[in-house]
């Protein structure tokens, strides 16, 4: 993975922009600290910082591709193309030359033979700005699901973009500013496709690409879940999952520098786990990291979301697997850590956003620092609750009934649903923001989506919706959550799960079928029952775990509370400072998810925010 910028303006010559370009590109270094490099033309300027993960030497971009002697087209490129070696093969036959073994030449040659079908050839994670020199026109390309992010501006004469938005606003020419529906974004429990925090900032969707040339911008889709009738019994089906999920895993395992995965003792990591270590040609095995909290094993409370600690499940998978097979290290993490001020600064920078789970970003910031010490790349298991239906709200009925997104139903707030938000801001700007309205309204955008069967009957219909506003609505978030908090280390996730092929095939699958035995996940568990150990084939869904240290309360409730009593606090200004000062007299829950932790999040996070970046509020 690496960080892209661009500025396309066919009003004024860049050639000599090289400050401008540079500048965009100095956000990127993160995510790209091995390598840097620019190219200029007259009406484009291309940066890059590079993580090198495919031919260490022969990658360096923006990489060109020659025709008849002349540059033909250039590129700037993020991601990996899992299926390049099949790609170049094909290639060689129309006659094309490779002067390196990267995917990113690939997909410059793979543009010069099919024009803009060469996207839906590739299967893979990425997102890249591609500069067309005789037509004059830039391509934004996205990968079908939205695992690599890319965020563009149109201009007056053009378009500025970047793997993060902190690129765009580097350029001097572009000022950061939030209006009322990027506000509305930030302060809701989804991810409006498209949109963004800033005015004018958008992301080019998953499975589009984004043309810019003289006539103005234009998209264009090349994928989306497409609604199918599924011809096969439940047998063939279990073993087609089976058959998709081994194939992902083993072509995800590509890579010149080290791998691991990320093992929670779930269903989901431990399958591409298992599948991981079987997969390892040279049979040196898979190394694995779990995160775990000081203590926290040992004096666990079960809660409204996790009846059980990780770590047992993980040391039962470590063992079923083999020791010889797995090398694991849990990631011990503290209070102190997880409130350290300079973490949770480097956090932000980040993340960009303020969050009401600010501990979950926390510790996942940790975990990929001690991960990338090892690993430059890591498989990870997230997306399978969204493909499979593992949530809670899949399966409790006022969820699945509720006329909004299912996540947001208030059956059980200390679950994760209900948006509580609303009460915390100041009256007069919870009026203006109409959080309720809003949701409503992106509700209506989504279903407006969702292509059913003729005559599919109503369950089956709603399930089928359910499904899609999970991966096109909520995925969204996760996956920029993991790609920010990894990306800040030069960490490498790959998401096998969330490979364009299985979605299709499962997205199609009866939910009677999904769910067979009654069981969430009941057909992944099917697909997989010979490959792990029975404690964690019959384990219930646990989410991604949150500190229940009871030092971590106090200090988050303290410094929450001293914000609002701050008369210099941008943030307490925005906030409902009674009933957040009612709430925070008493202790909060010990769980991340509860609405009392998450407010006091949200207060920090949102102060912290403003304090540190220049936005200026165009509130309407």
């Amino acid at each position: 993975m690496c960080g892209i910028v661009g500025w396309a303006d066919f009003d004024r010559n860049l050639a000599a922009d090289h400050a401008t370009i540079r500048a965009m590109t100095a956000t990127m270094a993160l995510r790209g600290p091995d390598d840097e490099g620019i190219w200029l033309d007259e009406h484009v300027a291309l940066g890059h910082r590079r993580l090198a993960v495919i031919d260490i030497r022969g990658g360096v971009q923006p990489m060109k591709a020659e025709r008849d002697g002349t540059v033909a087209a250039v590129l700037t490129y993020s991601g990996e193309v899992y299926n390049f070696r099949e790609l170049r093969t094909e290639l060689r036959g129309y006659g094309h030359t490779f002067r390196t073994d990267s995917d990113t030449e690939v997909v410059l040659r793979a543009y010069l033979q099919w024009g803009d079908a060469f996207v839906e050839r590739l299967r893979g994670i990425f997102a890249f700005g591609l500069w067309d020199c005789a037509r004059e026109r830039l391509v934004l390309v996205r990968d079908r699901v939205g695992v690599k992010p890319l965020y563009y501006r149109p201009t007056a004469h053009g378009v500025v973009f970047a793997s993060e938005a902190k690129g765009i606003l580097a350029h001097p020419g572009i000022t950061a500013e939030v209006d009322s529906d990027g506000l509305r974004e930030v302060l809701t429990h989804f991810r409006s496709p498209g949109r963004t925090l800033y005015r004018d900032v958008s992301e080019v969707r998953p499975g589009h690409l984004v043309i810019v040339d003289r006539a103005g911008v234009r998209q264009h889709r090349y994928w989306s879940l497409q609604t199918r009738e599924h011809t096969d019994d439940l047998e063939t089906t279990v073993r087609t999952v089976r058959e998709l999920l081994e194939d992902t895993v083993t072509e995800q395992m590509v890579a010149d520098v080290p791998l691991c995965t990320l093992l929670s003792g779930g269903l989901d990591s431990s399958t591409i786990t298992a599948f991981a270590a079987g997969a390892d040609a040279a049979g040196a095995g898979v190394r694995t990291y779990a995160v775990d909290f000081l203590g926290q094993t040992e004096n666990f409370r079960p809660d409204a979301v996790r009846d059980l600690p990780d770590t047992p499940f993980v040391h039962d998978v470590v063992a079923h697997i083999g020791a010889d097979r797995v090398d694991h290290r849990d990631i011990v993490l503290d209070a102190a850590m997880m409130m350290d001020p300079l973490h949770r600064t480097s956090v932000l920078l980040a993340n960009d956003l303020p969050t009401p789970m600010g501990d979950m970003f926390q510790s996942l910031y940790l975990l990929f620092r001690a991960v990338s010490e090892h690993s430059t790349v890591a498989l990870s298991g997230e997306v399978a609750d969204e493909v499979f239906g593992g949530y809670w709200w899949f399966h409790d009925e006022n969820a699945v009934a509720a006329d909004t997104f299912p996540w947001l139903s208030p059956r059980n707030p200390a679950a994760g649903g209900g948006n509580p938000i609303v009460d915390l801001l100041d009256p007069d700007l919870a009026a203006l923001l109409d959080l309720p309205g809003y949701q409503a309204d992106r509700y209506r955008e989504a279903l407006g989506e969702v292509e059913h069967l003729p005559g599919a009957d109503p369950r089956e219909r709603r399930m089928r919706e359910l499904c899609y506003l999970a991966q096109t609505w909520w995925v969204p978030f996760l996956l920029d959550r993991k790609d920010r908090m990894s990306m800040a280390h030069g960490l490498e996730v790959r998401v096998p799960f969330a490979d364009h092929r299985l979605l299709e095939y499962v997205y199609n699958v009866p939910w009677s079928m999904k769910s067979f035995d009654g069981r969430e996940k009941g057909l992944l568990r099917a697909a997989v029952a010979d490959l792990l150990p029975d404690s964690v084939l019959q384990r219930r869904k646990s989410p991604y775990p949150s500190t229940q240290d009871t030092r971590y309360e106090q200090m988050l409730r303290a410094r929450a509370g001293g914000i609002l009593t701050d008369p210099t606090s941008p943030g307490a200004r925005m906030l409902n400072v009674k009933v957040l000062s009612d709430l925070f007299e008493v202790p909060l829950e010990s769980s991340g998810f509860g609405p009392g932790r998450r407010s006091a999040e949200l207060v920090v996070s949102l102060d912290d925010w403003l304090r540190r970046y220049p936005v200026q509020l165009r509130l309407n």
